[in-house]
């Protein structure tokens, strides 16, 4: 209990001087991102842990129609036996400004009831983008973390996941997706984190630094910056934007409350009003200790056990503690924990502090 106390503290500790940041850290340029693509292929030479027969009758289908466009006529009413093979998905992410021929990595995924895609290969798969287009090609040996053995008797041992893996450099593009980089006249600083007193500095910084007018706010997360027309001189200017330091904005006072984990985390803007918190303790025992009671000799009676109950009640007294003004997250952790609250207890007592009006920060409970 006590060491998540500590560890809370430690975090507010080490976040109490904002340090400046560059602005290739703190923002985006607009425009500039990642693309995901997405496609559909076999998984051959599969050790018989790929597809059951009947199960996934879109991989007997997939191996029907690949045998087809090769030259191999199937008879009808042919049954295929897929057990060697796969049907998987396979996604990647395309970089920003990738030309056609380099190589980027790709994630294979099994679809239907393979055991494992361990010691396959993936066949020649056409990775599509959301338009619709072909953006790469992927085909290789895949490298699988995970492994499963099963024995005779039913028994079966799993090692991380091994119906997925990975081709590294597994997919050559072949097709560039086209950006505003450098066909604006402007280029737009996105913030990944929105706030107006970030975004002021951003500006006064760029302005400073390249001169008067140089960029302007749009709105609280976003810097319009005018950039050069020659695109060598737009890449050395982008350069110079991305690595001026900011000092950023402190973050909004907030206390973060995982209700399923009971993980409690307050930021160092915290702070609480003059509040006085009594959070009472009571435990009950119950002990049984049931006595036989015997009956004269000359009564005639019977032997029987009588219960005894003993209830105890007690109070822990050490459940009071009062906050000063403006005291911060070490005088606010420091104090639950000299008490001995739990983290059900820190909950209790910060929920109360919020609806009396002392803590000053938003309670968001997830």
């Amino acid at each position: 209990m006590r060491k998540a106390f500590f560890f809370i503290l430690a975090l507010g500790l080490l976040g109490g001087t904002v340090q400046a940041e560059r602005i290739k850290d703190l923002a985006n340029v607009q425009g500039v991102r990642s693309n995901q693509l997405l496609g559909y292929g076999l998984v051959v030479g599969l050790n018989g842990t790929g597809d059951k027969v009947g199960s996934s009758p879109f991989a007997e289908q997939s191996l029907r129609s690949m045998l087809t466009q090769l030259g191999i006529v199937v008879p009808p009413g042919t049954k295929i036996n897929p057990k060697n093979v796969a049907a998987v998905t396979v996604h990647a992410e395309l970089p920003p400004f990738v030309k056609p021929g380099q190589r980027i990595d790709v994630t294979v995924s099994s679809i239907g009831d393979a055991k494992s895609l361990r010691g396959g290969s993936l066949l020649m798969t056409p990775l599509k983008g959301i338009d619709g287009k072909v953006y790469a090609i992927a085909q290789g040996n895949l490298v699988v973390g995970g492994l499963s053995a099963e024995g005779a008797d039913g028994s079966r041992v799993t090692i991380n996941i091994p119906s997925s893996g990975r081709i590294p450099d597994g997919a050559t593009v072949e097709r560039t997706v086209a950006t505003s980089f450098a066909s604006n006249p402007t280029l737009t600083l996105t913030l990944k984190d929105g706030d107006f007193t970030t975004v002021s500095r951003v500006v006064k910084a760029i302005n400073d630094t390249i001169g008067p007018g140089t960029a302007r706010a749009l709105d609280m997360a976003s810097v319009q910056v005018n950039a050069p027309a020659d695109i060598g001189q737009r890449v050395t200017f982008m350069s110079m934007i991305e690595n001026i330091e900011v000092e950023p904005a402190q973050a909004v006072a907030r206390v973060i409350v995982n209700s399923r984990t009971g993980t409690v985390v307050i930021n160092q803007a915290v702070r609480v009003a003059p509040a006085a918190v009594s959070h009472g303790s009571m435990t009950v025992t119950i002990s049984e200790a049931p006595q036989a009671s015997q009956p004269n000799p000359l009564g005639g009676g019977q032997t029987v056990v009588v219960p005894n109950s003993q209830v105890d009640v007690t109070e822990n007294g050490r459940r009071m503690f009062k906050f000063a003004p403006g005291v911060t997250l070490d005088e606010v952790v420091r104090a639950v924990n000299e008490v001995g609250a739990g983290p059900s207890d820190l909950v209790a007592i910060l929920e109360a502090l919020k609806q009396a009006g002392a803590l000053k920060a938003d309670l968001v409970v997830i």
